[in-house]
C-alpha cells in the first residue's frame, strides 16, 4: 500500500503534462493493477478502478504472455535509458527532474517519430492530443498517510529517514501525510510539523525551531530539578529561594551554589547554615557559605576538600565501602589483644 500514492501520482503528473488523458490505458499484470486473473475473468485492484472511474478512462491489462501488446512500452524505456540516463550526472533529484523535463520538451520531442519518421514526435502528439479526454475539475486524492508510533526522543520515522517534531508530543501515534516535495506531520488531525521530504536513507531532518524548544525545556526541567533536591534536603531552602528572587539575585546562580554546598557540607550543617543567614536577613549564597564556614570553625573542624567528578551518575552515586583495617593488623602479625 506505501507504493500507492507514488504509483497514482506517476498517472498524474503525466496527465498534467499531456493536458488530457487517453480513454483506454493498458497495464502489465502488476499487482497495482490486476489482484487476480482467471482466463478472462479479472479482478481488478479496487484503488485503480476507483481511481480510473474519477478520471473516466477504461483500465486494460494486456494479455499474458504477449510481449506484442507492450512492445512500444519497452522500446520507449530503453530508449530513456540509453539516451538520457547514460553518463547522466546530477545533484539531487530536483535536479534530476529539471534535466528531465528540459530533455523531454527538446531532444525527446524533436526526433522523428517511430511510426512515421517523416513528422516528428512533438507533432504526432499534437495530431493525437485533440483525441484526449478533459481532465477533471479536481485531482484525485493521493496524498500516503501513514499513522506512526513516536518513542521518548521527538522524531518521527518515515521511509527510513527521521523528521523532527515537538517534544510535546513524544509517546503518542502521530499521522504522517506524505507528498512528492514535503512531509506533514499530524497530531489528531493538526499539523504539528513540516519538513521538505527526503529521498536519502538514514538522514535526520530538523527543525531548529523544535531543537532550540527542546535544549529550554531541558534546562527548565534540570532547574526545578534542583530546587526540588534543595527542598528536599533542606526545607529552608525555599524561604531563601523566595527572598532571594525578591531582592534580584539570579536564582540559577544561587540553586547551583546551594547544591554545591550541599555536596561538600551535607544536609545538616546546610540547612542550619541557611536557617542563620536567614536570621540575619541575607538570603544570599554567600552568606550561607560564611556560615558553614563559622560552623567548621568554632568546631575546630577542617574545610571540606571539593572533589570536582564527572557528571556520570554511576560515579556521584557510587558507594565506596570502607575496609576493616584488622585484615591489615593480621597481616602484619598483630593480634587484638
Amino acid at each position: 500500500m506505501r507504493k500507492w500514492p507514488i504509483f497514482l501520482r506517476g498517472h498524474e503528473a503525466a496527465f498534467q503534462e499531456w493536458g488530457g488523458l487517453p480513454r483506454v490505458c493498458l497495464y502489465d499484470n502488476l499487482r497495482s493493477a490486476v489482484l487476480e486473473r482467471q482466463g478472462d475473468a479479472i479482478r481488478f485492484n479496487p484503488t485503480l478502478l476507483s481511481f480510473a472511474a474519477h478520471y473516466r478512462f477504461e483500465p486494460r491489462p494486456v494479455a499474458i504472455a504477449r510481449g506484442n501488446e507492450k512492445g512500444r512500452v519497452e522500446r520507449a524505456i530503453r530508449f530513456v535509458r540509453g539516451n538520457f540516463f547514460v553518463a547522466r550526472e546530477y545533484k539531487d533529484l530536483d535536479d534530476l527532474n529539471e534535466q528531465a523535463a528540459a530533455w523531454c520538451a527538446g531532444y525527446a520531442s524533436d526526433r522523428p517519430c517511430p511510426e512515421d519518421p517523416t513528422i516528428t514526435v512533438r507533432e504526432a502528439f499534437l495530431k493525437e492530443k485533440t483525441s484526449l479526454l478533459a481532465l477533471p475539475d479536481n485531482p484525485f486524492p493521493s496524498i500516503e498517510s501513514l499513522d506512526v508510533s513516536v518513542g521518548k526522543t521527538p522524531y518521527v520515522r518515515f521511509d527510513l529517514n527521521d523528521y523532527s517534531i515537538p517534544h510535546t508530543h513524544v509517546r503518542r501515534i502521530l499521522t504522517v501525510h506524505a507528498e512528492p516535495d514535503k512531509i506533514s506531520i499530524l497530531d489528531s488531525g493538526k499539523v504539528i510539523a513540516q519538513h521538505k521530504r527526503s529521498y536519502d536513507k538514514g538522514k535526520q531532518i530538523e527543525d531548529d525551531s523544535h531543537i532550540q524548544e527542546l535544549k529550554s525545556a531541558k534546562k527548565q526541567a534540570k532547574h526545578h530539578s534542583g530546587q526540588d533536591r534543595l527542598a528536599h534536603a533542606c526545607p529552608s531552602s525555599l524561604k531563601l529561594l523566595n527572598q532571594a528572587a525578591s531582592r534580584g539575585y539570579h536564582l540559577k546562580t544561587t540553586v547551583s551554589t546551594l547544591l554545591e554546598l550541599l555536596d561538600s557540607y551535607g544536609a545538616a550543617e546546610l540547612e542550619a547554615a541557611i536557617v542563620e543567614a536567614l536570621h540575619r536577613e541575607v538570603p544570599h549564597p554567600n552568606s550561607v557559605r560564611l556560615c558553614l564556614e563559622k560552623q567548621r570553625e568554632i568546631k575546630q573542624q577542617p574545610l571540606p576538600i571539593r572533589l570536582d567528578l564527572p557528571n556520570d551518575k554511576r560515579v556521584r552515586e557510587l558507594t565506596v565501602s570502607l575496609p576493616n583495617l584488622k585484615d591489615y593488623d593480621k597481616l602484619q602479625g598483630y593480634s587484638d589483644e
